[in-house]
């Protein structure tokens, strides 16, 4: 097998892990009376991401070969997610009893799981960067194409749990033989907590698979000069914020990384929101609907080396935030109630493919470029906890308050407050609002220099 198809497999396999769940957990939070917390889980993702990436990428950069690292991150990541699928089946089955649901065991059992699986993510970046590097290919050229089918993977895993009734998409009842207390049930709730299997066995398999991998071998400063407990341990990657425009690139990407987790963890409540009032297949299948967002983000991929190339970073950076304006705009006035609004609702998954890649992809070649080579890993994991850590840990949090403030979960069903104006609505504009002065400020201050000569080529 050539190494360009060995690394698409690690990708695929990388983003289908979370795809089997990231889009549809709310569903199934909702499904076994947990709704309100959404928020938390999607919190508890990007507060691991503060500070778990940068701890994993110092270790890969000082200690341990990266494609070792990310094998042993996803055997771990991997078993405690299926044990919080473990605890899932306990809650569905006392949420068809009538029991109240505790949400403490599913909850600790996912935290320890993604703060194994969030750094490797950026260790992913990192592997496939230096196995592309040392066999003398150019990352901004080769690199998009093979990240494509984690783009690939993500949808693939997230149709696969839609269609055999893991999404918990539809709201359906059916008789349950002996069910004395019930004679009515969702039949989505009885088998929501199964995405969580298939991304604990999807991470058990990647986890295998990274051992297979060629090596990436530590690169070692030369001589044996004195290293500070800060060096050891990788926070030297630090020492980029006292270039004016790494540290705005930072900044920036923190405050854009507010948006990231946002439509991952209230898109499918909202489309599935309008099951409620009518029939319609596009909201009893709101993972289909949301995927159209990760077919648009595998062809926005292919786009990066063009744009980054043509416009550079700042451009490129722009067009990713003026689409999250679009991509929270068009949620805002789309509905699946007319044939208006469900194109509303395609743009807006359409316009995601810029919003994020252009963000994310091209934000990791740009740090990989701009890192020296003994750090990359560590710069990687610094890029990871912005965006990720802080950003969608501050993003989720305030959404939770705000989509709590506008809705409330009904019938399992998420839909507008009763005596509160605006509804999904004005949720979804506040958010378009604020990634709308995030693109004004960052056009105004961040200040590059485009080489397109310089693109591609190895860092210093």
């Amino acid at each position: 097998m050539g190494i360009k198809l060995r690394l698409v497999v690690m990708n695929f396999l990388q983003f289908a892990v979370w795809g089997s769940y990231l889009v549809c957990i709310g569903n199934f939070l909702g499904r076994v009376g947990l709704g309100d917390y959404i928020s938390w889980f999607y919190v508890a993702q990007g507060v691991v991401s503060i500070f778990m990436p940068a701890i994993i990428g110092a270790i890969a950069d000082k200690f341990v070969e990266p494609q070792r690292l990310l094998g042993i991150s996803h055997l771990t990541a991997g078993l405690f997610m299926l044990a919080a699928a473990w605890f899932g089946y306990e809650a569905t089955m006392q949420t068809l009893a009538g029991v109240p649901t505790s949400i403490t065991p599913i909850f600790t059992a996912y935290c320890l799981s993604v703060a194994f699986y969030m750094p490797t993510i950026a260790l992913s970046n990192t592997v496939a960067f230096s196995i592309l590097k040392n066999r003398g290919f150019d990352t901004v050229k080769d690199f998009p194409p093979i990240r494509v089918f984690g783009t690939v993977g993500f949808i693939a895993a997230m149709w696969f749990v839609n269609f055999v009734g893991f999404g918990g998409s539809a709201v359906q009842t059916q008789n349950l033989e002996g069910a004395e207390t019930l004679a009515l049930v969702p039949m989505a709730a009885q088998f929501t907590y199964m995405q969580l299997i298939v991304c604990g066995a999807l991470g058990l398999l990647l986890g295998l698979y990274a051992f297979s991998l060629p090596a990436c071998p530590i690169v070692r400063s030369a001589g044996k000069e004195h290293k500070s407990l800060a060096q050891r341990l990788g926070l030297d990657a630090f020492v980029l914020f006292k270039q004016r425009k790494m540290a705005l690139f930072f900044i920036f990407s923190m405050l854009l990384g507010v948006s990231l987790q946002i439509t991952n963890g209230y898109a499918t409540p909202y489309i599935n929101s309008f099951a409620a009032m009518s029939e319609s297949w596009f909201a009893e299948n709101p993972t289909l609907l949301v995927s159209v967002s990760q077919v648009s983000e595998a062809l926005c991929i292919l786009l990066i080396p063009f744009c980054l190339k043509r416009f550079g970073i700042k451009i490129v950076m722009l067009m990713a935030m003026f689409a999250w304006v679009l991509r929270f705009g068009f949620f805002g006035i789309g509905t699946t109630e007319s044939t208006v609004g469900i194109v509303l609702l395609f743009l807006s998954c359409i316009v995601y493919g810029v919003a994020f890649d252009f963000f994310n992809v091209s934000g990791a070649l740009f740090v990989e470029q701009e890192a020296a080579k003994p750090m990359q890993a560590s710069a990687q994991g610094l890029f990871m906890l912005m965006t990720n850590g802080i950003g969608a840990s501050v993003g989720t949090w305030i959404a939770g308050k705000i989509v709590s403030h506008y809705c409330s979960w009904e019938g399992g069903y998420l839909v507008a407050r009763e005596g509160v104006a605006g509804g999904w609505p004005a949720t979804w504009l506040v958010f378009a609002g604020y990634a709308l002065v995030v693109a004004v400020v960052f056009a105004l201050v961040f200040r590059y220099k485009h080489n397109p000569e310089a693109i591609g080529k190895a860092s210093r």
